[in-house]
């Protein structure tokens, strides 16, 4: 928690910063920024937010990067009272993602980037802080932090390939395909060249092939014109993909079998557009493999069942690409969607979260269509609760997520009400 008289230090340099920039006096400043030049610093330390906006404008900055200044803790809040080291503070976080307490994750890795030595340390403390904060949904905390530590220098080879996989993947998540495909190309390209040696590089490997099958697979509906293209660009590095992590010994890879799992529902998807396989065959397997996981509470969260949620997904996909009998699509869109959801929560998996939210929303707009009945979505306050934090993790979701709340009839105690 930072206190009051440091908030007012750090809100201090930055005004004397706009000063310095703009070459402008304090009354200047004042006068641009619109308040009194005696009181430009807020006895609280909390300055409000048409300050902030005001403040980021003259300094040409975003407002994130004027909240960071003042909000984030320093070096000196994120030392250890322990005075562990880097080695037992990575350890310590490399425990706490094993048992999914990313916060803790997020905290430990914090305090060894603060006591790093060298760069790669400092790497390796971002590449544990990326990993709390992607099981948290954050995913552009996750790409700016991969991105932080492919600046750091120097780095040996392998742990800058595994940052790039893992900005590669930060990229697919918030469907920036272009630059995903991109980097997990370019990764690929080296192991071509210069097969793994290392489990590290095995993994980064694998994980490339992952991302890069699974960015070809969400370009057939973003880049429909070239939708066989990518289709079997998605089949060849899926298919790939699993190879390598089955090839992973037990211990090596405890995420393998939910990878597996999971690339092989993603290629089903792809193998559909390139016509090795029928829709309803696949939608049929798909709605097999569902009986394995009726009582959530008997099963145990990790990977593998988030490969079951992820299927339901690709169900969904299929549905709403192949079927086009709107009363069949309905019934499977809901069923899917209905499990999907179910996993989500268990597995508080955001990521899944903005799939099972943006197909509700395709379908209820499809209901529409069909039915010609302007029936609005029905929302609580816990659909409320989830929808606001996808908007806050997906930039891309924003505009359906205040379409869906500005439009939705709000249920809340029995009483209902359109928002």
């Amino acid at each position: 928690m930072i206190d009051v008289s440091t908030k007012k230090k750090r809100l201090e340099r930055l005004v004397e910063l706009a000063q310095v920039y703009r070459n402008w006096s304090r009354r200047e400043l004042a006068e641009s920024l619109g308040r009194d030049p005696t009181k430009l610093i807020p006895l609280s330390g909390n300055p409000k937010l048409d300050f902030i906006i005001e403040l980021a404008d003259v300094l040409d900055w975003t407002i994130g990067d004027v909240t960071e200044c003042l909000w984030n803790s320093a070096d000196h809040e994120l030392a250890d009272p322990s005075s562990r080291s880097f080695a037992e503070l990575d350890e310590a976080a490399g425990k706490a993602h094993a048992r999914g307490d990313h916060r803790e994750m997020i905290r430990l890795a914090g305090k060894a980037r603060a006591i790093a030595a060298t760069g790669e340390e400092r790497a390796l403390a971002c590449n544990r802080e990326l990993g709390g904060w992607d099981g948290l949904g954050r995913f552009t905390r996750s790409h700016d932090l991969a991105r932080e530590g492919l600046s750091e220098a120097p780095l040996t080879p392998d742990v800058r390939r595994m940052l790039q996989s893992n900005l590669a993947n930060a990229c697919y998540s918030l469907w920036h395909l272009t630059e995903a495909r991109t980097i997990a190309s370019d990764l690929i390209k080296h192991f071509d060249q210069s097969p793994p040696t290392t489990l590290r590089e095995r993994r980064t490997h694998a994980f490339s092939l992952y991302v890069l099958g699974s960015a070809h697979r969400r370009l057939i509906n973003a880049d429909p014109a070239r939708a066989n293209h990518h289709a079997a660009i998605a089949t060849t590095h899926l298919r790939a993909a699993m190879d390598l992590y089955g090839s992973f010994r037990t211990g090596e890879d405890k995420s393998a079998p939910g990878v597996v799992r999971t690339c092989r529902g993603g290629s089903l998807e792809a193998d559909i557009v390139t016509g090795r396989i029928d829709a309803r065959q696949a939608l049929a397997t798909i709605m097999d493999s569902m009986s394995e996981v009726i009582d959530l509470n008997e099963e145990s969260t990790g990977d593998l069942l988030e490969s079951h949620g992820w299927w339901c997904i690709f169900g969904c996909n299929i549905a709403l690409r192949h079927i086009s009998n709107e009363r069949e699509l309905h019934r499977l869109l809901a069923l899917f969607t209905n499990k999907a959801d179910e996993i989500a929560d268990r597995l508080d998996n955001w990521a899944m979260r903005e799939r099972v939210f943006s197909i509700q929303f395709d379908g209820h707009r499809r209901f529409v269509g069909w039915t010609g009945q302007d029936k609005p979505l029905t929302m609580d306050s816990d659909d409320i609760r989830m929808v606001t934090g996808t908007m806050g993790r997906f930039p891309n979701f924003r505009r359906t997520g205040w379409t869906m709340l500005e439009s939705a009839r709000v249920v809340t105690d029995n009483i209902v009400a359109t928002a």
